[in-house]
């Protein structure tokens, strides 16, 4: 028995390490883009961190300290609202992301505001999708949305969010120009595509639903041929009353056009679909992480 608590401690001593490493390296990519893509060109893309930018250029104060002032009071009411767990790790991730904004040194690396919303809302998201993926976030909108759902729950908070960073955009294009609001959207949007990809992971797989008479020579050259399994469904037509051969099978890109000759070959006139799976866990795959 106390060889299995070592161990488990061991594993989640581990996962805790690798989550904080890939915390601090998203904070630090974050910062990144901010001090040397969206800053120079006076760029604001949502959140507590678009609302410091437009607030630096009235106080005397840097974008990191005036992120972490509005931070704080934020957390103080949310924190209740989405456990001390996700607080704590979010909170540390606010923190890390604010010193390093006013800690690195800043410079206009694109030399121009397109390449700079593009480029700088891919390293933002990369950043911001690393530090969701190790079970944190790295601003106080999170809470507040969860507090604006909470009184006014026919908000969903993705939309809560949404109003929020376009309000945001909508001041900063009204102090900076609407030139820079403009940009200011195009990196938000470049920021959601690079997060969602890097949050949903790039072991992308595809899905398929084989509805066949021949059910059993296609399993069998699957077992052969790709060493895969498939799990084999119930099903029943609602024309014909009969039961028919309904194959679900998890496979790889590259596997796909195998799997489709083997189909082809057994029942050229099987029904089958074909789906995008954004990750896949377990056997034959990524192995499922333990929160």
């Amino acid at each position: 028995m106390q060889k299995i608590r070592e161990i488990d401690w061991k594993k989640e001593g581990g996962q805790l390490a690798r989550d904080y490493v890939m915390m601090t390296l998203g904070a630090l990519l974050t910062a990144l883009a901010f001090n040397y893509f969206f800053l120079p060109h006076d760029l604001a893309p949502g959140g507590v961190t678009g609302i410091a930018t437009v607030l630096s250029s009235v106080l005397p104060l840097g974008v990191g300290l005036i992120s972490f002032l509005i931070n704080v009071p934020l957390f103080l009411m949310g924190y209740r609202s989405v456990g001390w767990r996700f607080a704590v790790r979010s909170f540390i991730a606010m923190m890390l992301l604010s010193l390093f904004i006013d800690t690195l040194p800043s410079s206009d690396v694109a030399g121009d505001m397109m390449l700079a919303s593009i480029f700088g809302g891919v390293i933002m998201g990369v950043g911001l999708g690393l530090v969701v993926r190790a079970g944190a976030t790295t601003g106080g909108t999170d809470m507040l949305a969860i507090l604006i759902h909470n009184v006014f729950g026919a908000l969903s908070i993705a939309n809560i969010l949404l109003m929020i960073d376009g309000t945001v955009v909508l001041i900063a294009a009204a102090v900076f120009g609407l030139k820079a609001g403009l940009y200011a959207l195009i990196a938000l949007f470049v920021t959601s595509k690079a997060m969602d990809a890097v949050i949903k992971g790039f072991n992308t797989a595809m899905q398929f639903m084989i509805i066949t008479r021949e059910p059993q020579r296609i399993i069998s050259r699957i077992h052969k041929e790709m060493d895969r399994g498939c799990t084999q469904l119930e099903a029943r037509g609602t024309y014909s009353g009969q039961a028919v051969g309904t194959l679900l099978c998890v496979v790889s890109r590259l596997e796909v056009g195998q799997l489709k000759k083997i189909i082809s070959e057994i029942d050229p006139r099987a029904f089958v679909t074909v789906c995008d799976v954004h990750e896949a866990l377990g056997e034959g795959f990524t192995g499922i992480r333990e929160e």
